[in-house]
């Protein structure tokens, strides 16, 4: 399960938005209890494709570990990540599924349809290796 605040769930959106007709994407800051996340932080990225940026994204390394930093030193870790669909549902791809390898976060999507966010879902990467992860739908608690 992952849970955010309407808040956050929000700017999640906006991001989304402002980012149309290209993938806005982002890191989840929070904390992990059990088998559920939560959002205590959303943390806006530049999507560093250049090839296809309206179908893909991608989080430079060297942001990904200034805001591993940042949660560390807010006492958070990151929960999961975030990215928008232009034009297309909240579901991940085959793309989306391929590029993530953080086992045990969320990936949190939401759906922008001609400019407006439309649909959010959230799925946790399940799997002990790389060679058995999955995909899992998840409950998104808006608090």
């Amino acid at each position: 399960m992952l849970k955010l605040q309407a808040a956050l769930l929000d700017a999640v959106k906006a991001h989304g938005e402002e980012s149309y007709p290209f993938e806005g994407c982002g890191i989840l800051l929070g904390s992990f209890a059990g088998d559920h996340r939560e959002v205590a932080k959303v943390v806006r990225c530049r999507n560093n494709r250049t090839d296809s940026p309206r179908n893909r994204y991608s989080i430079d390394a060297t942001e990904l570990v200034r805001v591993q930093r940042e949660a560390r030193d807010l006492g958070l870790e990151i929960v999961g990540f975030y990215h928008s669909h232009p034009d297309h549902p909240a579901r991940w791809s085959c793309t989306d599924f391929a590029e993530a390898h953080w086992i045990g976060c969320s990936y949190l999507i939401t759906s922008v349809e001609g400019g407006r966010a439309t649909e959010t879902n959230s799925f946790v990467l399940t799997g002990r290796f790389e060679e058995d992860k999955a995909f899992r739908d998840e409950p998104l608690v808006i608090t």
